[in-house]
């Protein structure tokens, strides 16, 4: 592990790791989909479509974990003084967009 690696951790309800997993598994099957498309030497268009779908659903994932974040760890952090959080987010949001 690197020297200055922050290790955090954020407890989530069984009701949200399901939810995030779901989305996830769902995911993964596209991509297996877009796997045996190759295989089976689909037409190009029909695997770039496939593409597109599993990249609009990483985005909707990434975009429920940001607001579940937003809600619970940065306002938490927020409400504790830790306002190092609101740079750790602006960091992230960069990256995101």
């Amino acid at each position: 592990m690197a020297e200055n690696c922050v290790c955090k951790t954020k407890k989530r309800s069984e009701e949200e790791k399901k939810k995030l997993n779901n989305r996830l598994n769902r995911i993964s099957g596209q991509i297996r989909g877009i796997s045996n498309m190759l295989e089976s030497d689909a037409y190009c268009i029909d695997i770039l479509t496939q593409v597109s779908a599993v990249s609009a659903a990483l985005s909707a994932f990434g975009k429920e974990l940001m607001k579940n974040h937003i809600q619970t760890c940065v306002v938490q952090d927020i409400k504790q003084d830790k306002n190092e959080t609101v740079d750790e987010l602006i960091t992230v949001l960069e990256k995101f967009m």
